[in-house]
């Protein structure tokens, strides 16, 4: 599952699990994350993934080795961490001079933080939990698998579509090159793997698009019957998180403006898309102030007329606020 540090209303792992766990409350993730069997990583982006998988993924072997001086700034935070049980980046910081360095964005950040980051994406440490949004990092013990390398990868595949699915053939190739930061070690099997997937997957061919989908699912079967519901998503919900497919199912460009400059956004700084029924008709931008949750819509076309809609839309607001504890 995806994660995200902004809030607004609440981080996107919030609003994703508010859909899919019944009495989830904001917060509820990082509160139960330590008794839960699930690790905090990167995957094909990153997030939270089942325990079970993620060792899967491990040993990595990034392609960028170590310099001899990193190696030895990590094997002596590694030995701190072991003393010391769970810690702050700035304890790290405060223990070890390693200055200061480039992040990715083009600021300044503490290398420590960053030499932290490092080691974690390596396997070296994991995310023990967090405190007010900051990660407190604890030894990682590796678990060993005797899974061939090429069913740990077929494996990994399987959770992407089974998340992702019906996938347009594009968003498959694109996941599974995504996948590759994940598993760096077999970065250069990506192309046997989307092979692989592409020839043992459920598939069909419709308006010159292949899809895929799940062994044993039926995308045409009748028992789901559509409700007369209202459901506003995360900006990275698997319902939305394609883009291609967004606009293959409802006909427009939906697109994520938190970072684009207010005077050209079209939609709102977290528009959350709208679901009604089976269709995304629009956006939601919500904000709290003083405890009360305040919203403006958007539609692509115009608000549906319909008595029902009225209430379905009344019904997720209210859900909303009881999920955010208003």
């Amino acid at each position: 599952m995806q994660a995200d540090p902004l809030r607004a209303p609440a981080r996107a792992q919030d609003l994703t699990l508010r859909h899919r766990v019944i009495g989830y409350r904001v917060g509820d993730l990082e509160l139960s994350y330590s008794k839960l069997q699930v690790e905090e990583d990167f995957f094909v982006n990153y997030g939270f993934i089942r325990r079970d998988l993620h060792h899967l993924m491990h040993p990595r072997k990034p392609r960028d080795g170590w310099s001899a001086l990193r190696m030895k700034q990590a094997l002596e935070v590694l030995a701190f961490v072991r003393e010391a049980g769970v810690v702050k980046p700035s304890e790290v910081d405060t223990r070890f001079d390693h200055g200061r360095v480039t992040n990715w964005f083009g600021g300044n950040s503490k290398a420590s933080t960053q030499l932290l980051e490092d080691m974690h994406f390596k396997g070296m440490l994991r995310v023990a939990r967090r405190e007010g949004g900051q990660r407190l990092y604890e030894i990682r013990v590796h678990e060993p698998s005797e899974i061939d390398p090429m069913a740990i990868m077929d494996t990994l595949v399987d959770v992407i579509v089974a998340k992702y699915a019906p996938l347009p053939s594009a968003s498959l190739g694109q996941l599974v090159s995504l996948l590759g930061g994940g598993i760096p070690q077999w970065r250069q099997h990506r192309q046997p793997m989307l092979t692989r997937a592409k020839k043992r997957l459920p598939n069909a061919v419709i308006d010159g698009t292949t899809w895929y989908w799940p062994e044993g699912e039926n995308p045409s079967s009748v028992r789901y019957a559509v409700g007369e519901e209202v459901k506003l998503l995360a900006p990275f919900d698997p319902v939305v998180w394609d883009r291609k497919r967004f606009e293959y199912l409802w006909g427009w460009a939906y697109r994520f403006e938190a970072y684009t400059p207010a005077a050209k956004r079209v939609r709102g700084h977290y528009a959350m898309p709208l679901l009604w029924r089976d269709q995304v008709i629009g956006w939601a931008n919500l904000n709290t102030k003083l405890g009360s949750l305040s919203s403006q819509l958007g539609f692509v076309k115009t608000a549906p007329k319909e008595k029902s809609f009225t209430r379905a839309l009344e019904d997720e607001l209210q859900r909303m606020i009881v999920f955010l504890k208003l």
